[in-house]
This record gives structure tokens, C-alpha cells and sequence, in this order.
């Protein structure tokens, strides 16, 4: 079974994806408070998880603590096939929400002269911009002289 992400947890445990990504976590949270099947007397000792999943929640950006999770989760998942194939299903369901997991973006431009469009956000997939052939080899396009993508926008 591939390993459940460690962004995954950690925005989910921050409370991404909105009241889909509070499902999702509570259907983790409700999943890992099973009752931990298949373990025998001879099985190695395995967290269940709980102690994991309630001390990533009070630090959601910690991710020591979303890779502790995402270790002890892969860990029952093979001591516990029940549990593996309930783990799977979830995961699916979770990934499907296409939560957030990267840093956050702020984008901020001031000054400059501007000509034709700008585009102002976060992985952009699937065009491309030509703007020297159709403005002409020989055309420069003028830049702001204070671009930024750290800082939050102070105007509005």
C-alpha cells in the first residue's frame, strides 16, 4: 500500500478542504480507533495510532508529527488487513479531495508598466505563454520594479 502523505495529514489535520477535509479526518479519526485486528501474542508491539493522530492535530504544521502518523499508519496497515483495505479506501476518498498541501501563496506587484496579461497565482499547467513572438524577437517587455511573492498584498 502507498504511504499515506504527510502533506495529507498535516492539511487535513489544519483543517483543509473545508467540511469535506472535516470528514475526511474524522473518518480517519473514527478509523484508526478500531479495534485493532490480526495481532497476535508473537506480533511485534504497534501503536494503533491514536496517540499519533491526537498529537498531530494539536500541531498540524509539525511535520515530525505528520510523518509519525503517516509511519504508524503503514505500519498497522501490514500487521492488520482489515484495517489495510479500510486505509486504502480512505486514502482514495481523501486524495480525491484535492486538498491544499503546498505553501501557501502571496502574490504581490507594484509599479512597472504593463502590457498584455498578467497572471498571478500558483502552478499553472497546460499553456504557454509566447508573448516575444507575438510582440516580435526584438520587443522587451518592461518589469516591475517591486515584485513580490512572500509578503500578504497591503492594498485593497
Amino acid at each position: 500500500m502507498e504511504p499515506v502523505s504527510v502533506a495529507l495529514l498535516g492539511a487535513l489535520a489544519g483543517g483543509a478542504g473545508g467540511e469535506a477535509g472535516r470528514q475526511a479526518w474524522a473518518g480517519l479519526t473514527n478509523l484508526v480507533r478500531r479495534p485493532f485486528a490480526g495481532r497476535s501474542a508473537s506480533a511485534p508491539a504497534a501503536s494503533n495510532g491514536e496517540v499519533e493522530l491526537v498529537r498531530l492535530m494539536q500541531d498540524p504544521a509539525n511535520q515530525e508529527r505528520a510523518h509519525a502518523l503517516s509511519t504508524t499508519l503503514a505500519v498497522r496497515a501490514a500487521l492488520d488487513g482489515d484495517f489495510t483495505a479500510a486505509l486504502q479506501e480512505w486514502h482514495s476518498r481523501a486524495q480525491a479531495l484535492q486538498v491544499h498541501t503546498g505553501s501557501p501563496v502571496n502574490n504581490t506587484v507594484s509599479g512597472g508598466t504593463f502590457h498584455g496579461p498578467q497572471f498571478m497565482g500558483r502552478d499553472f499547467h497546460g499553456f504557454t505563454l509566447n508573448a516575444a513572438a507575438s510582440l516580435g524577437a526584438d520587443t522587451e517587455m518592461p518589469v516591475a520594479d517591486d515584485v513580490s511573492t512572500d509578503e500578504p498584498s497591503t492594498q485593497g
